[in-house]
């Protein structure tokens, strides 16, 4: 562990095999087929980017798979590929707080209190992964769950819990985990819902939504979590929706990277519009996924703006249009 040490940009290649992504991607299309996924006549989504404008923040990161604010114009971003937990700085700075997990995904931040999980790796058959809390203000590291199956997403509840969503691609179906950092509580499958990936809070706080590996985005009600709705279908043939972030109005903003793009959905009536594409690793020849993993919406000066992680190693800020309210769930307004 590294605590505050500064490190320079870097260009990081994959550490995971092509024949592992193979067989993930074999897998989502399978399910994807066997669920009745989108034809090929809906396989390009509509374009809605005009206006959004796109900077570069931090790069050469390796495999970005989430990120979290910091609250001071900052962000945490977990390194999948090549085990580390970043910290970019409101000037750009990146250091390295965590160095030698185990592909650490789904990030959260409580306080002084770093929460996150390790072991994300949908091709894996044993349950291996972990919740861990770093404080920030000590730089001690705490495990707090073991035994986790493939664990990916995170989201900090309204009441304080935390949900663990699980790509239960290979191995036995897990659902979702809810832990209650107040007490250590676990429910291990307190939704039964399956192949959960990203995870955002809806605007009325009583329900959330998630990606289940099959282009769909589906609701989940906190009253009935082992039920679900499906919201919105992505257009595209195989689309892979990862992390999300609802706003106060209604939207949806979705990375898919598999796709290369971030999507806008509209919660009401389910449609949806992709605001960037092609945001893939530089290469003459495609491996997916390579895209977009997380987005998380923050201060931006008066206003805010949608910040974006992928697996080019980059984190991407990008301002809406004056037409768009990234006000986030729990903001006062007006």
């Amino acid at each position: 562990m590294a605590i505050g040490e500064m490190i320079r940009f870097r260009n990081t290649r994959s550490r995971v095999g092509a024949s592992k992504v193979t067989a993930v991607l074999a897998a989502v299309a399978a399910t994807c087929l066997a669920a009745g996924g989108p034809t090929v006549a809906n396989a390009v989504p509509t374009s809605c980017a005009a206006g959004w404008e796109a900077t570069t923040l931090a790069s050469g990161l390796g495999w970005i798979e989430n990120l979290e604010s910091d609250g001071k114009g900052g962000f945490y971003l977990t390194g999948a590929d090549n085990g580390e937990i970043y910290h970019v700085n409101s000037e750009r700075q990146v250091s390295t707080l965590l160095r030698g997990l185990d592909k650490p995904a789904g990030i959260r931040l409580i306080g002084d209190l770093l929460y996150f999980v390790t072991g994300d790796d949908p091709t894996r058959t044993v349950a291996d992964g972990t919740l861990q809390r770093l404080d920030l203000s000590t730089g001690e590291l705490t495990v707090l769950l073991e035994g986790l199956f493939g664990p990916n997403g995170l989201l900090l509840l309204p009441d304080g819990d935390l949900l663990i969503s699980r790509l239960d691609i290979f191995g036995p179906p897990t659902g979702i985990t809810r832990y209650r950092p107040a007490t250590g509580a676990v429910t291990p499958s307190w939704s039964k819902v399956q192949r959960s990936n990203g995870l955002a809070l809806s605007p009325d706080g009583n329900s959330f939504y998630t990606g289940d590996v099959t282009s769909t985005i589906i609701r989940i009600p906190f009253d009935a979590p082992d039920t679900s709705t499906v919201v919105s279908t992505i257009p595209n043939l195989i689309a892979l929706p990862d992390d999300m972030q609802a706003t106060a109005d209604g939207k949806l903003f979705v990375a898919d990277h598999l796709a290369g793009a971030v999507y806008q959905v509209d919660l009401a009536t389910g449609e949806s519009c992709s605001i960037v594409t092609g945001l893939t690793k530089p290469s003459p020849i495609r491996i997916p996924p390579d895209g977009p993993t997380s987005v998380r919406i923050a201060a931006d000066g008066d206003g805010w703006a949608l910040y974006v992680t992928a697996f080019d190693g980059t984190l991407r800020k990008l301002v809406p249009p004056a037409n768009v309210d990234l006000t986030p769930i729990g903001v006062e307004t007006g």
